[in-house]
């Protein structure tokens, strides 16, 4: 390790790319031998070197050593032995359309048996060894190639290679190569509401929207406002008991579903309760339902104890045959990761909650005898777990149904976190599939100067490779299940995540490459099966080419009207775009969930929230002047190109300065909304072929939902829907409000 630390730091230089004296450094040759990146551009277009000391430790997490000159010879020796000896790839790719070829690391004039068990059970009839050729590789020399059949169908099939007495087994993917989009998208563009479905909530709500709520929203949008869509925080499944994590992006697993969110007075058993039983369920609603009524911060923790218990009452009642034979169903389907996460959750009620000291986290596993035993001590509470998993899918499912039969074009749009709880369900019971000591975030950017550690262990992409991708395979199915369109949250991770090394800050990372193209072609098997649409969200630093590949495989990008200036400028205060320089394979917004409600931004309440829990890293009325700037650039741009009249944008300018008048405030709400419904009307003047509004912007919420940089700070993830005076916007009335219908009206103008 010759090179200085000093002379590696992150810094901004002329440099765009590594020298060749670095490029033939041992230590870097291993790290892009085993996928790591040892230097990135970032969101500003500086060049940055990654320390020697990153990494060592993110190789250490990949299972390979570099803590020292001759380690890294030895793992770099066996690295590429590895790779020559490989019988055949893990993994095979196959583009329908395409000559898609195997490679066989074995002798030209080998006997080669050769089967392929098709997806659903059957062989494949052809002769495969017809296909094999004699290829000159020039770094293997004279090897034989597999030419895989053009009549395969789309899925995931095995093909066994047997050479003397080696024999290995291949997942072969065939994907299309595109997604294609549905046909009613391909006819005009559609467009939807994107709304936190826990905020909210009806007279039988608990305290917290849930899936009932979900299902009325659902049903109004489609049929009184015309959306075709609406994008939903992600529903992931989370902790057993209080105290509930509120961030929907730290699920403790992204297999299964939030619980939480379920209805009881839904469930088919809960009409066949005997009095007893349905007078306690009822004093159990009545204890929380108040809540419902409240503009305050959500108390999720009291919401679900009470709800805990009703579902309990109802989880015992008796069930018909056919309702018994359809569970069986559902757990016969799930396959032993249901089992799992309901193992890990009976844990956490009996035992603690993982995170405690020398908790049973770390002292057991699935193969300990004490995990056995509490199954067997505990099994009503385990099968109340695998119960709950089945009634919110059959939730979920009904208001999908419900989406679809009220017009909507694609109905719900599930939300995929990046990634899971370091102490959920899914490390603790596969470890495997996920490389220790190190967590995911981002680097320093424009927006988060310090970098993101969003303390989430990143799938091993060995075990991705070695088990043909299965488990992501598996989420992404689930999640189309019950959905239209799914986005993909930080799609950047299908390419390359940011790993951060258990004791380093975010700043001191390195990227870790994915093989995004069978991530993308799983997403696109999964999505034409659906007839559906996928969005990763990429935003922030995100390498041009990111979006060209999305776009190539019919994956939309994410275009944000705050966020999009000329040139892709990150500076506050510079020009914005017009809306025809949209990208037309896009899901196009006002706003993201991240920032304030376009009435709080307009009001600049997001300066003062942030000065107030001390997250400004430069004097507070810089950041306000640059907030005044992107927000005068923004009214320019409306009544240059003649969605806004100049005296609403001057009106609003006088109504939002500190030194205002009573008679100048009067009117501001009611300018807010012209420039909110501006906003929108220049959004469907975009070519993007997807165009989403907020709910809180429809309704004149200004209350931030979720600070970056916050977590028991501020109140994330808990805010109830409220309208412009703070009343609340129940779930029954919302798309009757004459705001909302207002905007809906604009945005089917």
């Amino acid at each position: 390790m010759t090179d200085s630390n000093e002379a590696q730091n992150q810094t901004q230089t002329a440099q765009r790319e590594e020298s060749p004296a670095r490029l033939k450094r041992p230590l870097i040759r291993l790290a892009k031998a085993c996928g790591v990146s040892t230097s990135y551009i970032d969101q500003l277009g500086a060049y940055v070197e990654i320390r020697d000391e990153v990494l060592v430790a993110v190789l250490a997490s990949l299972g390979v050593d570099a803590s020292n000159p001759a380690a890294i010879s030895k793992s770099l020796l066996e690295t590429e032995c590895r790779q020559r000896e490989q019988l055949v790839p893990p993994t095979v790719l196959a583009i329908t359309g395409r000559a898609n070829n195997v490679p066989l690391r074995c002798s030209a004039d080998a006997l080669v048996a050769l089967t392929l068990a098709l997806e659903d059970g059957t062989a494949y009839a052809g002769d495969l060894r017809a296909n094999l050729r004699v290829h000159k590789d020039a770094d293997f020399g004279e090897q034989l190639e597999l030419t895989l059949p053009d009549d395969l169908p789309i899925g995931y099939h095995t093909l066994n290679v047997q050479v003397g007495g080696v024999q290995r087994r291949a997942t072969v993917i065939v994907a299309p190569p595109r997604i294609e989009l549905p046909e009613a998208v391909r006819q005009r563009q559609r467009w939807g509401w994107m709304t936190q479905m826990y905020s909210v909530r009806s007279a039988d709500s608990w305290g917290v929207g849930d899936y009932g709520d979900l299902k009325r929203l659902a049903a109004d949008a489609g049929e009184k406002s015309h959306a075709d869509f609406m994008l939903i925080n992600p529903i992931h499944a989370g902790a057993p008991v209080p105290p509930l994590q509120p961030s929907p992006y730290l699920p403790e697993s992204r297999r299964f579903l939030n619980v939480t969110y379920i209805r009881p007075q839904d469930i088919p058993e809960y009409a066949a309760l005997d009095d007893a039983a349905r007078a306690q369920v009822e004093a159990l609603h009545a204890s929380v339902a108040a809540a419902n009524d409240s503009a305050e911060p959500m108390d999720i923790n009291a919401s679900w104890d009470a709800k805990r218990q009703a579902l309990w009452l109802i989880f015992s009642a008796p069930r018909s045959g056919e309702r018994e034979a359809a569970f069986a169903e559902f757990k016969r389907a799930a396959g032993p990761d249901l089992d799992a996460f309901a193992t890990w959750c009976l844990a956490f009620e009996v035992w603690g909650a993982p995170w405690e000291e020398n908790s049973w986290f770390f002292r057991t596993d699935k193969n300990s005898p004490a995990v056995a035993a509490l199954v067997r001590d505990h099994h009503d509470m385990f099968e109340f777990q695998r119960w709950l998993q089945w009634i919110a899918d059959e939730q979920v499912a009904a208001a999908q149904q419900a989406a679809k039969d009220a017009g909507m074009a694609l109905g719900l749009m599930q939300d995929m976190a990046v990634g899971v709880h370091a102490l959920g369900a899914d490390v603790w019971w596969s470890p495997e599939r996920f490389a220790d000591g190190v967590t995911v975030g981002a680097p320093p950017d424009f927006y988060n100067q310090l970098g993101q550690d969003w303390g989430q262990p990143p799938f091993s992409p060995q075990y991705l490779e070695s088990t043909g991708y299965r488990v992501y395979r598996e989420m992404v199915h689930n999640m189309f299940a019950h959905a239209g369109a799914l986005r993909i949250d930080h799609v950047l991770g299908l390419f390359r995540l940011w790993w951060i090394p258990r004791g380093c800050t975010a700043r001191d990372g390195a990227y870790v490459t994915y093989n995004h193209e069978v991530m993308l072609s799983i997403l696109s098997i999964e999505a034409s099966r659906a007839n559906g649409v996928v969005i990763g969200e990429d935003l922030g630093t995100v390498p041009e080419y990111v979006s060209k590949v999305l776009a190539e495989h019919g994956v939309l990008g994410t275009a944000v009207e705050w966020f999009s200036r000329v040139d892709n400028s990150p500076n506050a205060g510079d020009p914005y775009a017009p809306p025809e320089d949209y990208r037309k394979y896009a899901l196009a917004s006002v706003t993201t969930h991240d920032l304030p409600p376009t009435a709080g931004y307009l009001k600049l309440e997001h300066v003062d929230l942030r000065e107030e829990l001390d997250l400004l890293n430069e004097p507070a009325e810089q950041f306000r002047a640059e907030v005044q700037a992107e927000i005068d650039q923004m009214l320019a741009l409306l009544v240059s190109r003649g969605y806004l009249p100049r005296e609403v944008a001057d009106g609003l300018k006088a109504a939002c300065a500190p030194d205002a008048d009573d008679a100048e405030t009067a009117d501001r709400e009611a300018l807010i909304q012209r420039v909110v419904e501006a906003m929108h009307v220049m959004l469907r003047d975009a070519p993007s072929v997807l165009v989403q509004a907020a709910l809180v912007d429809g309704v004149g919420e200004h209350r931030t939902q979720n600070q970056p940089g916050t977590s028991w700070e501020y109140p994330n993830w808990r805010i109830p829907l409220a309208d412009e005076t703070g009343r609340v916007a129940h779930t029954e009335e919302v798309f009757d409000l004459p705001r909302v219908q207002s905007l809906a009206a604009a945005l089917n103008r």
